[in-house]
Protein backbone atom coordinates (compact mmCIF):
# COMPACT_ATOMS: atom_id res chain seq x y z
CA UNK A 1 0.00 0.00 0.00
CA UNK A 2 1.40 3.37 -1.05
CA UNK A 3 1.09 6.44 1.13
CA UNK A 4 1.19 9.87 -0.46
CA UNK A 5 2.58 12.71 1.52
CA UNK A 6 1.26 16.23 1.00
CA UNK A 7 3.92 18.78 0.18
CA UNK A 8 3.40 22.27 1.55
CA UNK A 9 3.68 25.05 -1.04
CA UNK A 10 6.68 27.36 -0.75
CA UNK A 11 4.43 30.47 -0.72
CA UNK A 12 1.00 30.70 0.90
CA UNK A 13 -1.74 30.53 -1.71
CA UNK A 14 -3.99 33.57 -1.98
CA UNK A 15 -7.76 33.22 -1.73
CA UNK A 16 -9.81 33.35 -4.89
CA UNK A 17 -11.30 36.75 -3.95
CA UNK A 18 -9.31 38.11 -1.01
CA UNK A 19 -10.52 41.22 0.83
CA UNK A 20 -7.20 41.75 2.61
CA UNK A 21 -3.54 41.08 1.86
CA UNK A 22 -0.37 41.75 3.82
CA UNK A 23 3.00 41.61 2.06
CA UNK A 24 6.59 42.14 3.19
CA UNK A 25 9.95 42.64 1.55
CA UNK A 26 12.93 42.20 3.86
CA UNK A 27 16.47 42.54 2.51
CA UNK A 28 18.90 43.15 5.42
CA UNK A 29 21.89 43.47 3.07
CA UNK A 30 20.21 46.59 1.62
CA UNK A 31 18.79 47.77 4.97
CA UNK A 32 15.31 47.31 3.51
CA UNK A 33 12.40 46.34 5.76
CA UNK A 34 9.13 47.17 3.91
CA UNK A 35 5.45 46.30 4.31
CA UNK A 36 2.46 46.69 2.00
CA UNK A 37 -1.12 46.12 3.21
CA UNK A 38 -4.21 46.11 0.99
CA UNK A 39 -7.82 46.01 2.22
CA UNK A 40 -11.20 46.41 0.58
CA UNK A 41 -13.76 48.43 2.52
CA UNK A 42 -17.25 49.59 1.58
CA UNK A 43 -17.73 53.31 1.02
CA UNK A 44 -20.75 55.42 1.90
CA UNK A 45 -22.10 55.54 -1.64
CA UNK A 46 -22.48 51.82 -2.39
CA UNK A 47 -19.05 51.37 -3.94
CA UNK A 48 -15.85 50.00 -2.49
CA UNK A 49 -12.49 51.46 -1.59
CA UNK A 50 -9.13 49.76 -1.95
CA UNK A 51 -7.05 50.99 0.98
CA UNK A 52 -3.30 50.76 0.33
CA UNK A 53 -0.97 51.18 3.31
CA UNK A 54 2.80 50.91 2.86
CA UNK A 55 6.10 51.91 4.37
CA UNK A 56 9.09 50.84 6.41
CA UNK A 57 8.33 48.24 9.08
CA UNK A 58 8.06 50.02 12.45
CA UNK A 59 6.82 53.33 11.01
CA UNK A 60 3.34 54.72 10.42
CA UNK A 61 3.92 54.62 6.65
CA UNK A 62 1.68 56.16 4.00
CA UNK A 63 -1.89 55.44 2.97
CA UNK A 64 -3.91 55.85 -0.21
CA UNK A 65 -7.59 55.24 -1.00
CA UNK A 66 -8.61 54.13 -4.50
CA UNK A 67 -12.38 54.29 -5.06
CA UNK A 68 -14.14 51.67 -7.22
CA UNK A 69 -17.77 51.31 -8.33
CA UNK A 70 -18.26 47.94 -6.60
CA UNK A 71 -16.49 45.29 -4.54
CA UNK A 72 -15.71 43.19 -7.64
CA UNK A 73 -13.77 46.01 -9.29
CA UNK A 74 -11.89 46.64 -6.04
CA UNK A 75 -11.08 42.90 -5.77
CA UNK A 76 -9.70 42.93 -9.32
CA UNK A 77 -7.51 45.93 -8.45
CA UNK A 78 -6.35 44.20 -5.25
CA UNK A 79 -5.40 41.03 -7.18
CA UNK A 80 -3.50 43.09 -9.77
CA UNK A 81 -1.65 44.95 -7.01
CA UNK A 82 -0.70 41.65 -5.31
CA UNK A 83 0.72 40.35 -8.61
CA UNK A 84 2.68 43.56 -9.15
CA UNK A 85 4.10 43.63 -5.62
CA UNK A 86 5.10 39.94 -5.75
CA UNK A 87 7.02 40.62 -8.98
CA UNK A 88 8.83 43.40 -7.10
CA UNK A 89 10.03 40.95 -4.43
CA UNK A 90 7.29 41.17 -1.81
CA UNK A 91 6.09 37.94 -0.17
CA UNK A 92 2.66 37.22 1.30
CA UNK A 93 2.58 37.08 5.10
Amino acid sequence: MRMHRAVAPAEPQTDLFPLRAHLRRIRPEKNEWRFYTLTIQPDLFGGAALVRHWGRIGTAGSQRLDLHPDQGAAANALAAMIRYRRKRGYAMV
